[in-house]
């Protein structure tokens, strides 16, 4: 039942856009009344974040053979972030739906049950990257996407939670601005320019001195 209703929120989005879906529209195109929704989601908006993440699915699918051309941990972890940006600001609207907008309390708990409910959609993701993909918070993913290099050395450890701060704030900018299309980008050329500084934070990467602390409350 919870498919049927993601399923028409998905075909919304491609026909319509974000801006047009609502419960009435979700329900006439699944064939039940609106009523019947909310004995699945709460809100339209845990609706949307899980529609979201059908799109993720190219992400997800394409991630192990764009990783698997890296030779080393920091090769494979330029790699992931080139292909999270070419697919981000691909879908800016998407991306934004699943790390950047208010989808009310427990959104981990919103992504545990999707995936619970629809596990195949990980099916192509390498056991050692599902640890990753469960988890909502992009400052968690991160680390534990740096953690392999930080173990071969090539990212101080005291280094390694501002470096994936300064490298989230760099491709969040980049997203709202291909998002409100401030700029003219094509998804190909945010990619090149977000990598560019993505590259110089993490060449650089020791060389930095941080005398402030980051915590929950700093997010």
């Amino acid at each position: 039942m919870m498919r049927y209703f993601i399923d028409a929120t998905v075909q919304i989005i491609e026909e319509e856009g974000f801006d047009n879906v609502t419960i009435r529209k979700v329900s006439d195109l699944a064939g039940y009344n609106s009523a019947t929704i909310y004995n699945y989601f709460s809100e339209l908006s845990h609706l949307i974040f899980y529609a979201s993440l059908q799109f993720l699915k190219k992400y997800t699918s394409a991630l192990p053979a764009y990783m698997s051309k890296g030779n080393n941990p920091l090769e494979r972890f330029l790699l992931m972030w080139e292909c999270f940006c070419k697919y981000s600001f691909a879908e800016p609207h998407i991306y934004h739906a699943i790390f950047s907008s208010n989808v009310g309390g427990g959104s981990k708990e919103l992504m545990d049950e999707y995936y619970d409910q629809f596990p195949d959609d990980l099916d192509d993701l390498p056991t050692e990257l599902k640890p990753m993909f469960m988890e909502f918070d992009m400052a968690n993913r991160e680390r534990i996407a740096i953690g392999e290099c930080v173990e071969a050395g090539y990212i101080k450890k005291e280094n390694a939670e501002h470096l994936q701060e300064m490298i989230k704030l760099t491709w969040q900018g980049m997203l709202t601005l291909v998002l409100n299309r401030r700029y003219d980008y094509s998804a190909e050329k945010a990619t090149e320019i977000t990598m560019t500084y993505i590259k110089e934070i993490v060449e650089n990467a020791n060389s930095f001195s941080f005398e402030f602390t980051l915590d929950s409350q700093d997010r």
